[in-house]
C-alpha cells in the first residue's frame, strides 16, 4: 500500500508537471502562430494617398469573418480609424498608441470584444506613405477559450492514461513484493510446523537472502532443545540428590524422638518444609522444562476420567459422589503431564475434604471444580497462593493447591479460589484461548 501511494504520488507530480509544459508548449505555439500572422498582415497592409490603411488581402481563416469567432486582428495608425478584422464587428482591441520604429513582437494579454481574455501578439512596424514612414501597430489575438478546450482535450487523454499507468506499476509492485516476500510465507508456514511438532527443524531449501535467518533459527532450535533436555536432567538429579539427605533427616529426628523431642520436632517440622519447597520447585521446573517452541495441547476429559477412577480407589473415598461433566472438546494448552499434575492436586484436595460430594466442570475456558467441605476464609485462601498449608491435620493440604497455581501461571493460565455454592471451596483454573492465526 505504501509502494501504490508513492507511486501515486509520483504520478500525480508528473501530471502536474505536464500540464505545466503542455501550457507553456501551448503558449509558446500560439504566441509563434499569431506572430506569423502578424507578419503576414504587415505585409499586407498599406496606405493610401489620403492617409487612409488598407489591407490588400486577410489570412484565410473563417474565424475572421465570423463576429465573435475567437480569431481577431486590428491595424492602427494614429490618426487614423483603425483597420480591423469581421470577426471584431462593432468593437476594437485596446493596444498601446503606435511610436517610431519597428519593434520586436510583444506577448500581451487584452480583452476580448464579448469580454473573454485575449492572448495577443502586437508587432510595431514602419509603414511607408509616399517618402515618409509612417508608425502603426499590427495586432493579432485569440481567445483563450480555444487553448481551454486544447487544454481540456489533453487532460482528458492524459488523466486515463496515468490512471493506466498507475494500475500497471502498482500490479506490478504488487507482484514483485508477493514474489520477494514469499520465502517468507514458506518459512512462516514451516515455523507453524515447528510450533506444531510435524516437524523439528525448519528446512535447507531457501533463497540466499532468508537462509542465514533459517539458519539461525535452526541454531535457536537446537539450543533449545538441548538447554530442555539439560534442565530436566538436573531437576530429576537434584530430586534425587534432595529427597535422600530429606530422608535420612527424618529418620534422625524419628530416632531422637524419645532423648529429645523437642529438637526431633524441630527437625522434622524443617525436613518437611524443605521437602515441601523442593517438590514445589521441581513441579515448577518440570513445567518450565515442557515451554519450548512446539505448542502443546491435550484433551481435558480423558485426565479429569482417569484421576477421578483412581481416586475412586482410595481408602474412604467410597462415600464421595463425583460428578463430572466434562466436554470432549476442552482443551489444556500444555503437554498432559503438567495437566495431570495441576488436576491431580487440586481433585486430591476436593476429596481429602468433601463431605459427599465433588462437582468438576466447565465455565468458558477453564475448568471448575467444587466440593461440599468446610471451604476456607479469605485469608487462608491468600495464605495458600503464597505457597503456605492450610490445615496441618491432613497431610498436603494447601500446598498442592499453591503448586496448581504454579503449574497454571507457567502454562499462561491462573487459579483462583472462591467459596462454591456447595459450600465448600471452588477452585477454577482458566487460560487464554489461542488466537487464530492468519492463512
Amino acid at each position: 500500500m505504501a509502494a501504490a501511494a508513492l507511486v501515486a504520488l509520483a504520478l500525480g507530480l508528473a501530471g502536474i508537471g505536464l500540464v505545466v509544459i503542455f501550457d507553456r508548449v501551448s503558449d509558446a505555439r500560439t504566441v509563434e502562430d499569431l506572430d506569423r500572422m502578424a507578419k503576414f498582415l504587415a505585409g499586407q497592409v498599406a496606405v493610401a494617398q489620403d492617409g487612409t490603411l488598407s489591407v490588400a488581402s486577410e489570412p484565410p481563416d473563417p474565424r475572421l469573418t465570423t463576429p465573435y469567432g475567437g480569431l481577431y486582428w486590428q491595424v492602427d495608425k494614429v490618426g487614423t480609424a483603425s483597420l480591423r478584422s469581421r470577426s471584431l464587428w462593432d468593437r476594437t482591441l485596446d493596444v498601446p498608441v503606435p511610436v517610431a520604429g519597428a519593434g520586436p513582437a510583444e506577448a500581451r494579454e487584452l480583452t476580448g470584444p464579448d469580454g473573454g481574455r485575449l492572448a495577443a501578439v502586437v508587432r510595431r512596424v514602419q509603414l511607408v506613405h509616399g517618402r515618409t514612414e509612417v508608425p502603426a501597430t499590427v495586432t493579432v489575438a485569440l481567445d483563450r477559450r480555444a487553448l481551454a478546450g486544447s487544454r481540456a482535450s489533453y487532460l482528458g487523454l492524459l488523466v486515463p492514461s496515468l490512471l493506466a499507468l498507475f494500475t500497471v506499476l502498482a500490479g506490478a509492485m504488487f507482484l514483485f513484493v508477493r514474489r520477494a516476500l514469499a520465502p517468507l510465507r514458506v518459512l512462516r508456514e514451516d515455523l507453524r510446523a515447528v510450533h506444531d511438532g510435524r516437524r523439528t527443524t525448519l528446512p535447507r531449501h531457501f533463497p540466499e537472502e532468508v537462509q542465514p535467518l533459517v539458519d539461525d533459527l535452526n541454531r535457536l532450535i537446537l539450543f533449545q532443545e538441548r538447554a530442555l533436555m539439560r534442565a530436566r536432567m538436573q531437576a530429576g538429579d537434584m530430586a534425587h540428590g534432595l529427597k535422600t539427605p530429606l530422608a535420612v533427616l527424618g529418620a534422625l529426628a524419628r530416632r531422637v524422638a524419645d532423648e529429645r523431642p523437642d529438637l526431633s520436632g524441630e527437625i522434622e517440622e524443617q525436613a518437611l518444609a524443605m521437602g515441601r519447597q523442593v517438590e514445589r520447585s521441581l513441579a515448577r521446573a518440570r513445567v518450565a522444562a515442557a515451554g519450548d517452541l512446539r505448542r502443546r495441547s491435550c484433551p481435558v476429559a480423558p485426565v479429569v476420567a482417569r484421576l477421578v477412577s483412581a481416586l475412586r480407589r482410595l481408602p474412604g473415598a467410597e462415600d464421595v459422589h463425583w460428578d463430572v461433566s466434562v466436554p470432549p472438546t476442552v482443551a489444556y494448552p500444555g503437554d498432559e503431564g503438567a495437566l495431570t499434575e495441576l488436576l491431580g492436586n487440586l481433585l486430591d484436595n476436593a476429596r481429602k475434604w468433601a463431605r459427599r460430594r465433588v462437582m468438576v466442570g466447565t465455565s468458558g475456558n477453564g475448568i471448575v471444580i467444587e466440593d461440599d467441605g468446610p471451604g476456607m476464609s479469605e485469608e487462608a485462601m491468600a495464605g495458600v497462593g503464597r505457597g503456605r498449608r492450610w490445615d496441618e491435620t491432613k497431610p498436603g493440604t494447601g500446598f498442592g493447591i499453591a503448586i496448581s497455581s504454579d503449574i497454571a501461571e507457567e502454562t499462561g493460565g491462573a487459579l483462583t479460589l472462591s467459596r462454591s455454592v456447595l459450600g465448600g471451596l471452588m477452585v477454577v483454573v482458566a487460560w487464554d484461548v489461542p488466537q487464530p492465526r492468519e492463512p
